[in-house]
């Protein structure tokens, strides 16, 4: 197949920008908030309050958003997602404002932070299945795959720069004006947005009762095989290996390099993970998917285990960097997994099962990490995460052959041949 077939379509070069943008500013914000609250309150837990704040309106929104979306135009409903972020961002650009800290009592500063996080995990519970049914209207399904490996690649390339830009701004401008350049990303994203065309909506079912469609949307999910062994595979894997919550004690405290040296830790799974998808735009990943998807969470929590144990600044560095590049490859099957099953007019609801299983476990996996850390001190928490990681893999092999043999050739096929 063509590496570069989703690209030849102009609505789909602007649909990265727009992707870039967004996950862009969104890990950059993250970052700057992560800093700013253990800045103030040096305590580990406050890094588990920030993912839980994000994670419970995600979750629990999340079944709903993927109604809507289904039932509603694609790129209009993008657009009022990320004004929303827009707003968010830049109440935080506010609330970090030196007279506002000076003024202000910390708790009332934290709080003030943990209420925009909070709104934006409402605003993520419709940010991601919007997105997800986006591209299915812009693209052609036989190069459902491609699109599906170019735009995971585009939100790891922005997972690389915004976090790496974040601990440099924090060092060079502060966080006020970091906060500053997040929001004009979001600006900049609408702008491109723009250019894209309203597209048709393919639900048959268009006022069809919320709990009816929602009970058809996780039955679809739970009955098909594929779906569930890798949604769920991927979110105990990402749940116990969130390491990178804690990444702010391991700069600060255990390996003494800085707000750079934070940028620079932050950045390297992401780096990894967009090498790693720059690879397999010429090397397809969907011929014995399952024993692959396996194997690369399986790397990913050995990584985790020897991150947590080093206490080298650059073998950090290095098992980050290996972690990002086999969950690259676990990124990108799952998301072929998904465009290849799913029929177009349960796209929302599915990315919205997708976004509570696998997105919103990675604020768990920070809230976990921090109570861990908490109890069992940061060291022990991240070698845990790793050791549930291999536990969950090897388990999953076991008690499922059919996901292990898992093949997605045949589906490829299909596809070519419908379009």
């Amino acid at each position: 197949m063509d590496p570069y077939a989703a690209l030849r379509f102009k609505e789909f070069n602007i649909f990265l920008i727009v992707r870039f943008s967004m996950v862009f500013a969104w890990s950059m914000q993250f970052i700057v908030i992560e800093w700013q609250v253990y800045s103030m309150t040096k305590d580990p837990l406050s890094l588990g309050i920030i993912g839980l704040m994000e994670v419970i309106p995600a979750v629990s929104t999340a079944l709903f958003a993927g109604h809507i979306v289904d039932q509603k135009e694609k790129r209009n409903l993008l657009i009022k997602c990320i004004l929303g972020f827009s707003i968010i961002s830049f109440g935080l650009f506010a609330l970090s404002l030196p007279s506002v800290l000076a003024e202000w009592e910390t708790q009332q500063v934290l709080y003030g932070i943990y209420f925009l996080v909070f709104l934006g995990g409402i605003v993520r519970a419709f940010l991601g299945p919007t997105i997800f049914s986006l591209i299915a209207l812009i693209v052609p399904k036989r190069i459902y795959p491609n699109a599906a490996t170019w735009s995971s690649t585009t939100w790891q390339l922005a997972g690389v720069l915004g976090p790496a830009l974040a601990g440099f701004s924090i060092s060079w401008i502060g966080v006020h004006w970091s906060m500053c350049v997040i929001f004009g990303f979001s600006v900049f994203a609408l702008i491109f947005l723009s250019q894209i065309s309203r597209k048709p909506i393919l639900n048959p079912k268009i006022g069809e009762p919320v709990f009816q469609s929602l009970r058809e949307g996780l039955k679809f999910v739970f009955g098909t095989k594929a779906i569930f062994g890798a949604l769920t595979l991927d979110m105990i894997a990402v749940l116990f290996g969130g390491a990178v919550a804690l990444l702010p004690i391991y700069a600060q405290d255990i390996l003494h390099v800085g707000a750079e040296g934070f940028g620079v830790l932050r950045a390297a799974p992401a780096v990894g993970a967009a090498l790693m998808m720059f690879g397999s735009t010429r090397f397809p990943l969907h011929k014995n998917a399952g024993k692959k998807l396996l194997l690369a969470v399986f790397g990913f929590g050995i990584c985790i285990i020897v991150f947590g144990l080093s206490t080298s600044f650059w073998l950090s560095v290095a098992a980050l960097f290996l972690s990002g590049g086999v969950d690259g490859i676990s990124m990108i099957i799952r998301q072929t997994i998904l465009q290849l099953k799913t029929p177009d007019n349960m796209r929302g609801r599915v990315a919205s099962v997708n976004s509570m299983f696998v997105g919103s476990s990675n604020e768990l996996g920070a809230f976990e990490s921090g109570v861990a850390a908490k109890l069992l001190g940061t060291v022990a928490a991240v070698v845990f995460g790793g050791t549930m990681t291999l536990l969950t893999v090897g388990i999953t092999a076991w008690v499922s052959p059919t996901f292990r043999n898992l093949d997605l050739q045949d589906d490829v096929k299909a596809h070519e041949a419908e379009d």
